[in-house]
């Protein structure tokens, strides 16, 4: 069976891709889960649809949840999602415990992300994954309200010749890394204009790499995800600063 797919947002935004079939909002209503980005109480106002005995739901009795791999902190606690700890994986607890679903009910589901909101199909009730909205993401599935908003971060080693860059100018010769498919490569399109095309990859373990190896000269992505690479995947990690990206009207903050 064909079923759309809605996605909670991530900010630049976060948001969230749920079932259109199983848990589609109703008239009026936000299905989704809300939440400041200084930390506040998560929550969310369900439609009545979405229960455990949904007969629409990807499995009966269960909420399949998806999100990447590897599940990286703040968002997931030691790739865990299912342990309850990290912010996302706290928040779809919360979601799941709004419509009706215990801890034991909701089923963790590995969906690259890429695939998160892609047209067609997909194998869970709902995608968690620091999923910004854009209008061309939107024609494709439906996203809930965001959860989270975040800037775009920029990592170096402390040894790089951009490592004391003081602008997103002084950035513009760099040879910058970005995971596949996220608004992180048209933030750095937009904003730095490199001379150089940015690097892509498939996963943030690629740029860490990539970045160790010498391939590039900075990582640019979300900065809760920055600051967790700098302190946890690099020895010599520097985080150059932060600049705010909207998908819909670019705007830069400037960098450092």
């Amino acid at each position: 069976m064909t079923r759309a797919r809605i996605a909670f947002a991530a900010a630049l935004g976060a948001a969230v891709v749920l079932t259109a079939s199983a848990c589609a909002p109703q008239t009026g209503s936000t299905t989704g889960a809300t939440s400041s980005a200084s930390g506040g109480t998560a929550g969310t106002a369900a439609a009545a649809t979405c229960t455990p005995s949904n007969p629409n739901l990807y499995k009966s009795g269960q909420l399949t949840v998806a999100t990447d791999s590897p599940a990286y902190a703040p968002w997931f606690d030691n790739n865990d999602p299912a342990d309850g700890k990290g912010f996302e994986s706290a928040v779809a607890y919360a979601v799941a415990a709004k419509l009706g679903f215990s801890k034991s009910q909701v089923k963790w589901v590995v969906e690259p992300f890429d695939n998160s909101y892609a047209p067609g199909a997909k194998d869970f009730d709902f995608d968690i994954n620091e999923i910004s909205v854009t209008p061309q993401r939107a024609q494709a599935v439906d996203f809930s309200t965001g959860y989270y908003t975040a800037d775009q971060g920029v990592l170096v080693l402390n040894n790089s010749k951009y490592a004391k860059a003081g602008s997103l100018a002084a950035l513009k010769d760099a040879k910058i890394g970005v995971q596949v498919a996220t608004t992180s490569y048209q933030a750095v399109e937009d904003e730095i204009k490199p001379t150089h095309q940015p690097s892509v990859f498939n996963t943030t373990n690629d740029e860490v790499n990539a970045l160790q190896n010498g391939q590039i000269d900075a990582i640019v992505t979300d900065m809760p995800t920055v600051f967790y690479l700098a302190s946890a995947e690099l020895t010599h990690g520097q985080i150059l600063g932060e600049f705010n990206y909207d998908s819909g009207t670019p705007s830069s903050s400037g960098c450092c």
